[in-house]
C-alpha cells in the first residue's frame, strides 16, 4: 500500500554449498557426506513453498476468478452494545471475499468461494434476556449480513488514512436459545442494522460522544506478496437499531415485546456502539493463486 507499508524481514534459510575436493583417498567427500548435503539441499526447497502456502491459507475462500485482490480480516476482540446490552467479542468473527481492483476506492466486497462472507459465529449474551434465559438458557447472538456480499463496501483510502468509511456492513443479529427459537432476529433483510465502521473518529449524534478507531502501520510478509495489519480497531456509534422480530415461534408477539424491553430496542443512532477489533490482510489474485488449493475437476 505505497508508502504506507514497510517491509517485515524474515529470516531466510542458507544453503551452504560444499566444495569438491580433489581425487584421492584424502581428498573424496564420503558417500553419506553427499547424501546428506543432497538432503538438506533438496529438502530446503520443499521447506520454504510450505511455509509460503501457510502464510496464504487464509485466502483458500478468495473468488480468484473474477477478484484482483483477496482480503481476509479477522475480528478477535471489541464488543456490540445495542440498546443497554453488551455483547462481548469473544470469538472470531471472519470477514473475507474479493475487491475487483488494487484500487483504493470505495468496492463492494466480492463474494468468497465456498463459504460465507461474514462469518456466522455465535457470541454469548451476558446474563441472557430476562425472562428468557431462565426456561431457555443460555442465550447466543449471531451478526449475520442483511444483504449479499455485494453490499459490503472496502475503501483502502478511508482505511489508512483514518477518515470517511472504511467498511459497511449491513447486518441482522440472530438471537437463539430454546425458547427464543431459530428465527428471532433483531434486524432483517428489509431493516437492516447498517454499520459505517471507521478506523478514524465517529460523529454520533448528541448526547453520545465520538469514539476513535485505528491500526497499525501496514506491512509487507511473504517476501512482499501479502500485506498484513494487525491491532486494527473499527468502531461505529451512529447506527440505529430496530426492534426482534420472529421470537418465540406462535408466541412472537409476546416474545419480541419482551426482547425489546429487556434489550432496549428500537434504539436511536447514538445509542448503540460496535468496536470490532483483529487484524486485516490482502494479496493480489495472482500471488493467491499460485498457492491456494485447486477446484478438483469431476471425472467423467
Amino acid at each position: 500500500m505505497g508508502g504506507a507499508i514497510i517491509e517485515w524481514e524474515r529470516g531466510q534459510t542458507m544453503l551452504q554449498r560444499m566444495p569438491g575436493g580433489a581425487r584421492g583417498a584424502r581428498g573424496r567427500i564420503s558417500a553419506a557426506a553427499l547424501v546428506a548435503v543432497a538432503t538438506i539441499a533438496l529438502g530446503a526447497t520443499p521447506a520454504l513453498a510450505s511455509s509460503l502456502k501457510e502464510e496464504f491459507a487464509p485466502f483458500d475462500h478468495c473468488p480468484i476468478a473474477s477478484a484482483g485482490v483477496c482480503v481476509v480480516a479477522n475480528t478477535t476482540g471489541g464488543e456490540f452494545v445495542i440498546g443497554h446490552k453488551t455483547v462481548p467479542i469473544d470469538k472470531t468473527v471472519t470477514l473475507q471475499g474479493g475487491l475487483a481492483s488494487e484500487s483504493f476506492s470505495t468496492q463492494p466486497l466480492i463474494a468468497p468461494v465456498g463459504a460465507e462472507a461474514l462469518s456466522k459465529t455465535p457470541l454469548t449474551v451476558p446474563g441472557g434476556l430476562v425472562g428468557i434465559a431462565e426456561l431457555g438458557g443460555e442465550v447466543t447472538a449471531t451478526a449475520e449480513l442483511a444483504a449479499p456480499a455485494s453490499s459490503v463496501t472496502i475503501s483502502k483510502n478511508d482505511f489508512l488514512f483514518d477518515t470517511g468509511t472504511a467498511v459497511t456492513l449491513p447486518l441482522k443479529v440472530k438471537l437463539e436459545n430454546p425458547v427464543l427459537g431459530s428465527e428471532c432476529y433483531v434486524g432483517s433483510d428489509e431493516e437492516p442494522i447498517v454499520l459505517h465502521l471507521t478506523t478514524g473518529k465517529t460523529s454520533p449524534p448528541a448526547p453520545a460522544e465520538s469514539i476513535h478507531g485505528g491500526h497499525s502501520v501496514p506491512v509487507a510478509i511473504a517476501k512482499r506478496k501479502i500485506t498484513f495489519a494487525e491491532k486494527v480497531t473499527l468502531v461505529d456509534n451512529d447506527f440505529a437499531v430496530p426492534g426482534a422480530q420472529g421470537c418465540g415461534g406462535s408466541l412472537s408477539p409476546i416474545v419480541d415485546e419482551i426482547v425489546d424491553t429487556d434489550v432496549g430496542i428500537p434504539s436511536k443512532a447514538g445509542e448503540n456502539t460496535a468496536i470490532m477489533t483483529g487484524s486485516l490482510e490482502e494479496s493480489a489474485e495472482r500471488f493467491v493463486a499460485k498457492y491456494i488449493p485447486k477446484e478438483k475437476k469431476a471425472k467423467k
